[in-house]
């Protein structure tokens, strides 16, 4: 069951992405000629109006197919004015860029209505579960706030702190590390060596700790909920832009996924708890949006850049050019999703993505 209601939760994101399109043009006056989820062949189809609406047998995706869209199309004198490359550049923004605002607008929405109904996790970090027989077995204890990790004291959001635990602990490579905690109100420091933990994807070094997340919660309203929802999205973004702008690295190049991952980590939430699943397609619909908004073609990005090009220049950018950088986008395109598919794959064949 879960299998489903994740594919389910993607074609969701992609009516979503091409609805916002759709509206889009319709709004501006453009003539939208099909509306389609999922890539062709197509599977069923109905027209109305001047609009078809169809699935298609690949479910990948989705497009709207407006009138225009490549300058050399052959277009009916009738149909000429409302053509794609025959509008104003701001209408032409106003259309590729509802796609991506769309995902992102649902993210925030899904971010802000979680973090007011459970509230957000906040520092200090504050020990959890303890493991048995592993090095944290006996020094820390379940309620302990961390303070410092070697003398450096935590700072940051819960994700930042985290993050930099993780960090800390993982340049020991089984050497000690020191903890500084809160304990009962009195400052307590333990150490003791890493461990490298195989079960992890990548694995990874540990301590042998968890984090109890609802000591950690706090109640928002619908203002602070909306600003954590930002400062998660910020974070987020941040990171997934970062990891692929250091593509050649090769430790940030195994942390790009793929809609593979995505969907095996949206059907892995499922099975946990629906706000977990939420969160995660939360943070896929985000991602689908900021990634479509990077500046080559195919990606709407890619059309936003050069309908800006084409305002700077006065007029028109030769197709051909166009064409040119489209071969290259996509070559960056099918990089990533090959890089981020073969991830995926060696991470479902060692455990999976972590959730539980």
């Amino acid at each position: 069951m879960t299998w489903l209601l994740a594919f389910l939760g993607f074609a969701f994101l992609i009516i979503l992405h091409e609805a916002g399109h759709f509206f889009a043009a319709k709004a501006v006056g453009m003539r939208v000629e099909r509306f389609a989820l999922f890539f062709p062949p197509l599977i069923a189809k109905r027209k109305r109006g001047e609009t078809e609406y169809a699935i298609g047998s690949i479910p990948l995706g989705g497009y709207v197919k407006i009138t225009g869209m490549n300058p050399a199309e052959d277009i009916p004198p009738e149909h000429a004015h409302r053509a794609y490359y025959r509008q104003p550049v701001w209408k032409r923004i106003v259309v590729i860029g509802a796609g991506p605002a769309v995902n992102i607008a649902l993210a925030f929405a899904i971010m802000a209505g979680i973090f007011m109904a459970r509230g957000p996790i906040e520092p200090p970090l504050v020990v959890g579960n303890v493991e048995a027989n592993l090095p944290a077995d006996g020094k820390l204890q379940n309620g302990d706030k961390v303070l410092a990790v070697d003398g450096n004291r935590l700072t940051g959001t819960y994700s930042e702190q985290l993050k930099q635990v993780t960090e800390t602990v993982g340049k020991h490579k089984g050497d000690a590390v020191t903890f500084t905690v809160d304990r009962n109100g009195q400052t307590v420091t333990i150490s003791g060596n890493t461990f490298l933990d195989n079960k992890q994807t990548p694995p990874r070094y540990r301590f042998g700790f968890g984090y109890d997340q609802e000591a950690m919660r706090t109640d928002l309203g619908p203002v602070a909920s909306s600003g954590q929802a930002l400062d998660e999205m910020w974070f987020v973004t941040s990171t997934t832009v970062s990891h692929i702008a250091q593509i050649f690295d090769s430790e940030k190049r195994k942390e790009i996924g793929s809609v593979v991952g995505g969907y095996e980590t949206t059907r892995a939430a499922i099975s946990i708890d629906w706000v977990t699943a939420l969160y995660v397609l939360a943070l896929i619909s985000l991602s689908l949006g900021v990634i479509n908004l990077f500046p080559f073609l195919p990606l709407d990005g890619g059309h936003i850049f050069w309908a800006l090009a084409e305002k700077v220049r006065g007029k028109a950018i030769p197709f051909s050019v166009m064409e040119r950088a489209g071969f290259i986008g996509f070559a960056l395109v099918l990089m990533l999703f090959v890089i981020g598919l073969s991830n995926d794959i060696d991470r479902i064949q060692n455990g999976g993505f972590g959730l539980r």
